[in-house]
């Protein structure tokens, strides 16, 4: 059951929400139970799979004298969370690219509201868990920075 604090017109209301089957909600508010009938049926968020990248094969030597800055192993880094269940509406970034931190890398739609996630540190994408059109829960890892 989620509880949420509301102030109206300087009325403060306490509201519980319990069970939703398809458009009918278990409302109550400040002790007060209703029945809520929805405009659709709400979709139940389930959870993004995450899917390993296969293991990098060995390279060759690098044949100048200069040594190249390693790359990150696909996946490995620093995991972007979702802080609140939701769904994908855009992918900001891919595989590859350098973000900063606080650079909009998803949005999230939650609750008829569009939400930036940022990155949380400078560094390369070095995997995208996620697609457009994915209904995420809280806590789901998106991207991974490296």
């Amino acid at each position: 059951m989620s509880k949420y604090q509301y102030k109206v017109n300087g009325v403060d209301y306490t509201v519980e929400i319990g069970e939703i089957e398809g458009t009918i909600a278990q409302v109550t508010v400040n002790g007060k139970p209703f029945e809520v009938e929805l405009p659709e049926p709400v979709k139940t968020p389930v959870r993004v799979k995450r899917v390993e990248a296969p293991a990098p094969s060995a390279a060759p030597a690098p044949s100048s004298d200069r040594a190249k800055k390693p790359k990150a192993a696909a996946g490995s880094g620093t995991k972007v969370l979702a802080p609140l269940p939701g769904t994908i509406t855009e992918l900001k970034v891919s595989v590859g690219d350098k973000v900063r931190k606080g650079d909009t890398v998803i949005v999230l739609e939650a609750m008829k509201m569009q939400n930036n996630i940022e990155a949380e540190c400078d560094g390369t994408i070095t995997s995208v868990l996620v697609s457009r059109g994915d209904t995420v829960m809280e806590g789901a890892a998106l991207v991974t920075i490296g």
